[in-house]
């Protein structure tokens, strides 16, 4: 049997670097660099700096 075809693209969790547990999820193209941005976090009610993380899904 042949391999089944990766997508193109992956969903990725922005999570919050306040600690607090709050996050995003995105998709983003699988050839791009990870995701970083400023974005609003209503658990502080300031913009902070969210990074990349896998999404857990399925094999």
């Amino acid at each position: 049997m042949a391999k089944k075809a990766k997508s193109r693209t992956i969903s990725v969790r922005l999570l919050s670097m306040a600690m607090t547990g709050y996050y995003m999820t995105f998709t983003r193209p699988r050839q791009h660099r990870p995701l970083s941005m400023l974005k609003y976090d209503p658990v502080v009610k300031k913009k902070v700096l969210f990074l990349e993380q896998k999404r857990g899904g399925s094999k």
